[in-house]
Parts: structure tokens; sequence; C-alpha cells
């Protein structure tokens, strides 16, 4: 048998998400070194085709105007598909389309609720999101039990902006209320471990 028969015999073994991940890398190779026709090229199939990681790295492109004419519309639309694969960081990303009113209406309650999907699928950012919503001492969401929490967590996974909350709210909570945050931490750091071995801390 040629080498080239081998070859095409051996790939077409491949696990069609292994061909699907090694697509998408080299689409995001081709991003980070500013090759956006390249990027475009190689994740427009793959996101129609479903892949979530495609579908974020379009919505990054349409929501920045990285290589494309910025559109609101079309970053929604790529973000919200990720996300509905619970996607953490398109559900983060569509968040602060949200809270900003970008290519959607202004909608507080909808970005806190995008927030907390992405806080709880390990983003760091979102945490720090949903802990400065509920360290608002003069709004009627007003948490520190739960601020403490996600500020812990994001703290956790170097977020400095988290750390130096900690710090704000920390002094302003009772005993009482420092343990049931303190155990809220522990309870999520054990049923998520997956999630905080990925970050290199």
């Amino acid at each position: 048998m040629h080498k080239s028969c081998l070859m095409l015999v051996a790939l077409v073994l491949l696990p069609i998400s292994s061909l699907l991940a090694d697509d998408y890398d080299t689409g995001l190779e081709a991003f980070n070194t500013l090759d956006y026709e390249k990027a475009l090229a190689i994740w427009q199939p793959l996101a129609e085709a479903g892949d979530a990681n495609a579908q974020f790295g379009l919505g990054q492109m349409y929501g920045n105007g990285f290589g494309v004419m910025m559109d609101d519309a079309a970053a929604l639309n790529w973000y919200g598909l990720a996300a509905e694969q619970g996607h953490g960081q398109a559900l983060s990303n569509l968040a602060v389309m949200h809270q900003n009113g970008w290519g959607v209406e202004m909608n507080e309650a909808e970005a806190i609720r995008l927030f907390t999907l992405a806080a709880e699928s390990g983003v760091a950012e979102a945490m720090t999101a949903v802990g400065r919503y509920y360290a608002m001492d003069f709004s009627d969401n007003y948490d520190p039990v739960v601020a403490y929490k996600w500020f812990s967590i994001a703290a956790m996974l170097d977020d400095l902006d988290a750390a130096a909350k900690i710090e704000l709210i920390a002094p302003q909570m009772s005993a009482e209320q420092l343990d049931e945050a303190t155990a809220l931490v522990t309870e999520w750091k054990n049923e998520n471990q997956a999630k905080l071995a990925a970050y290199d801390y």
C-alpha cells in the first residue's frame, strides 16, 4: 500500500472531535498572530458545524472588529450559540454585552444571570463581576457572603481585582458570615477540582 494511502487511512480513523480540535487550534494560532483572514476561513465552517470554541472565536472577531467589520448582532449570535453549549468565556462576554447594551437592550438582570453561569463554569473575571454585584451595600441585592465566596474563588485563580475586593469586604462581615462564606468556597472547590486544575496558580 502506498504511503499516501496509509496516511489517508490513519486520518479516517482519527476521531472527528480530534480533527475539529486540531483545526480550531490552527485557527487560534492564526488569530493570535493577527492573521484574521486565515482564522475566519478556518473557524467559520467549524462554527457553522456547531463547534463552540469556533463560535466563541467568531464572537470575538465580530465583537471587536478583528479582521471583519465590527458587528454586535453577529457577535451576539455567535456568543449565544457557544453559550448554549456551556462555553464559559462566551457566557461572560455575552454578559458584558447585556451589561453595556452592546447590540442589545441594556439588561443588568440578564447580565448577572449570564455572569453567574460563567462563574459556575470557572471563568475568573465572571466570578469577580458577580462578587461586585453582590458587594454593593447600597443595593437591594447586597449579599456579602455571596460576594466573598466569588471574590475568594477568583482570587485563587489569580484575579488581582478580586483579591483587593476581599480586603475591602471582609472587615464589614460578621464572624458568622465569614464562616458561611468560607464554607461555600470550600464546597465549590470540592465540587470543581477539574476546573481549578485547568489553572496554573
